[in-house]
């Protein structure tokens, strides 16, 4: 009696092995950032490990859809020319919705109000803002919306960075006159190094962020969607931004 209950016990072990290998696998997401953006997507220096805003929010999503994901890091330019070419499965990255971009990407409902701001030297008094630009050369980084609004500046001129550190960089050593980025950005940097920058009049736009998706991944969207309004519900919103923000 004890042999036949340990060939039933192995067989359904067996079987159990068989039905798990068989069964559906969840493929894994590939998403984008650029992890040069803090506080939203930054490598640790600590960890050497992705970091930030965004990154805690997607990884909330995917455990509440079930969504195994993989973070690539790449430059902005390309991280956008990729996702419009579905070499990626969706991108986050303090990207801002606007109708040009909607083109040839999905987008998420929206997860965070941004704006761009001017940031100069502390010891600058001739820029108070957008309006003070012309004659001036001014940082951004490629393909943001921060360069697109430079370009709109007559008589300012655009100098653009793969990487928008290099800029607060350039900013610091007196090579360029400003930079233009988005507000939590700007005050990140900004208080990393108060005794050198400041950021001059009011954040001059109103955008939204979101998280962006291959056009042909509509069921990708519509659960992206579904975990984000969950832990929106949650307050997760509120509470990242207490964490990643709350300093600056």
């Amino acid at each position: 009696m004890k042999r036949i209950l340990w060939f039933i016990l192995i067989g359904l072990t067996l079987f159990s092995l068989i039905l798990a290998a068989c069964g559906p696998k969840v493929a894994k997401i590939r998403v984008a950032t650029d992890a040069t953006w803090p506080p939203f997507e930054y490598v640790s220096e600590q960890t050497k490990e992705i970091e930030g805003f965004d990154i805690d929010l997607l990884k909330a999503i995917a455990e509440k859809e079930g969504l195994q994901i993989e973070f690539i890091n790449v430059a902005f330019d390309p991280l956008l020319a990729g996702i419009a070419q579905c070499q990626y499965d969706a991108a986050i990255s303090s990207i801002t919705i606007t109708e040009e971009r909607k083109v040839g990407m999905l987008f998420s409902d929206p997860y965070f109000e941004a704006g761009q701001i001017v940031t100069v030297r502390k010891d600058n008094t001739n820029i108070t803002g957008k309006d003070s630009l012309a004659g001036k050369v001014v940082g951004a980084q490629i393909g943001t919306t921060g360069s697109f609004e430079v370009q709109k500046i007559s008589g300012a001129t655009l100098k653009t960075y793969d990487d928008i550190g290099l800029a607060y960089q350039d900013l610091m050593n007196g090579q360029i006159d400003a930079v233009v980025a988005d507000n939590p950005l700007a005050l990140g940097y900004v208080g990393k190094n108060s005794d050198k920058l400041k950021t001059v009049g009011k954040v001059f736009t109103e955008e939204e962020y979101g998280i962006a998706v291959c056009k042909t991944k509509t069921d990708l969207l519509a659960k992206i969607n579904a975990g984000l309004k969950a832990v929106k519900e949650e307050g997760l919103i509120e509470n990242l931004s207490k964490k990643w923000l709350s300093g600056q």
